[in-house]
């Protein structure tokens, strides 16, 4: 008999920790190889994690809800005295830790808010007391100093606070006595001379008492999702200072085209196509041109993405947005094109979506005509430079100009959006790619064959 330990696996080159959502097995129970064990999440998709090992489940380390970091030991597999553990990566728990920590404060440098809560140095053990990025983001929201903080009695591993004790935590913490909500609110008339002690005394105390809403209200708690969502947004406004530049293009040639050999399409590619893959297919060919597009910045360094990634926003059944990612879409023609969009799309949907299919990209395309939205005006999504947004597609009377003079003909346009990073894109640029976008699309050739 041997052991075998089952770690965290790496789901991609900037995930440096997980969220155990539900383990699927417990103690005791016999496991194959290759069968899922547990279901995890990151900040960019959940996943299912396989055993490296067929056995017996002989301890599992973390709960549900911890967070733990990529490389850490979570459970531990008895397999037969014939199976060599020798095969089976072991990854001690101690020195992933350190490498976690070093890699994390690295990667959350350039998109950390001033405010954010550091870490603290020590506890009462005068050893360091580590806190997850979700615990500190917790405290941030909820106004929870680092004094509260170290006082938290921690369930995790060696006492680490874990998402639960901090919610824990809030929830008592807002639960006072009504009477004395009361009493608090009431104004009191000082005598003169106490008055201007009393207006030297922080106002911190007031700003503590829980949010009373008046009137038939309902508060929803966000999900996972969402909240990391609403992070990286603000994170995204507080990195780069945006700027979004519109253009009208008529697409009627596209539109035309694509009713011309969809049916036909479908039935040589076993595919659907949709607008997005000739949206992108636009959008490389300018971005060849006009390389600074695709690109991030790295303090005073600007760093041109050759590998053209195209991040494509996807609405997912509960409402949330993700962005799965086409690599080397430079690469690939317009079936291709077509079979990744379908693919990733449907993914999305099915909630089948891989660690890998979200990273990688160098630019993001959001499709805001979906949903009826004539134009918008997207935030990018970091560390990308910039994001464009396609709006509704509407007939509309349109002068066209000929050779023989002037006419009005109805024309099927839209409105396209550029939000850009104004630090390295200046308007020059910007408009300059928006408008290459736009001819790109009005000068479709009807004529293409599939």
């Amino acid at each position: 008999m041997s052991l075998v330990d089952l770690v965290m696996p790496k789901l991609g080159e900037s995930i440096m920790e997980a969220t155990i959502l539900k383990w699927h097995k417990n103690p005791g129970d016999k496991i194959a190889q290759d069968e899922t064990v547990l279901d995890i999440a990151t900040d960019k998709v959940d996943s299912e994690v396989p055993s490296t090992a067929e056995g017996v489940i002989e301890e599992i380390l973390f709960k549900e809800n911890d967070v733990v970091p990529i490389g850490t030991v979570i459970a531990k597999i008895r397999v037969g005295a014939n199976q060599s553990a020798a095969t089976i990566p072991s990854t001690p728990s101690a020195p992933a830790a350190e490498e976690y920590e070093e890699a994390r404060l690295v990667e959350d440098i350039p998109f950390v808010p001033s405010n954010t809560i550091p870490a603290p140095s020590s506890n009462s053990s005068n050893a360091p007391r580590f806190y997850s990025p979700l615990v500190l983001n917790i405290a941030q929201s909820e106004g929870i100093s680092m004094s509260e903080l170290e006082n938290i009695p921690g369930t995790g591993q060696d006492g680490r606070v874990s998402k639960k004790d901090i919610l824990a935590f809030v929830a008592n913490r807002g639960k006072a006595p009504v009477q004395q909500q009361q009493q608090s609110q009431q104004v009191t008339v000082l005598p003169a001379d106490n008055k201007q002690q009393s207006a030297e005394q922080p106002k911190s105390a007031a700003a503590s008492l829980p949010t009373v809403y008046q009137g038939n209200v309902e508060i929803i708690e966000m999900d996972r999702m969402r909240k990391l969502i609403a992070k990286h947004m603000v994170d995204s406004k507080h990195t780069s200072p945006h700027v979004t530049s519109f253009a009208e293009c008529d697409v009627t040639n596209l539109v035309l085209w694509r009713d011309r050999v969809k049916k036909d399409f479908e039935k040589r590619e076993g595919e659907k196509i949709t607008f997005t893959p000739l949206f992108i297919e636009a959008i490389v060919k300018c971005i060849k041109k006009y390389p600074w597009l695709s690109s991030s910045v790295d303090g005073d360094r600007i760093i041109v993405k050759k590998d053209i990634g195209i991040g494509m926003a996807t609405a997912l059944p509960t409402g949330n947005l993700i962005v799965p990612v086409i690599k080397n879409a430079d690469q690939l023609n317009l079936v291709g094109l077509t079979k990744q969009v379908n693919g990733l799309a449907n993914a999305a949907r099915t909630g089948k979506l891989k660690p890998d299919d979200t990273i990688g990209g160098t630019f993001t395309l959001t499709n805001v005509g979906t949903f009826g939205s004539i134009m918008g005006t997207p935030i990018i999504n970091q560390p990308q430079v910039a994001i464009m947004a396609v709006g509704a597609i509407k007939k509309r009377p349109m002068v066209i100009e000929t050779a023989q003079g002037d006419t009005i003909g109805i024309r099927h346009m839209m409105y396209i959006s550029l939000s850009y990073d104004h630090r390295i894109i200046d308007g020059a640029l910007g408009s300059t790619f928006l408008n290459a976008v736009s001819k790109e699309l009005e000068n479709f050739d009807s004529n293409r064959q599939i």
